[in-house]
């Protein structure tokens, strides 16, 4: 099976073998958030994935 290119390149693969990934939607309509919003959306996530959907998207 061929890996899903245009979501792995969203997805960031760390040492210890985490994935992390951006959270969605910030890209537009921010003015209004509190900043506290503002700066909990520039953090990055850790997914949880099984095995058969790393080996689907990551392989």
């Amino acid at each position: 099976m061929k890996t899903n290119k245009s979501f792995a390149k969203r997805l960031k693969v760390t040492r210890t073998g985490k994935i992390i990934a951006r959270k969605a939607g910030q890209n537009h309509f921010n003015a209004k958030e509190r900043r506290s919003f503002q700066l909990m959306k520039k953090r990055a996530v850790a997914i949880t994935m099984s095995n058969k959907a790393k080996s689907r998207f990551l392989a």
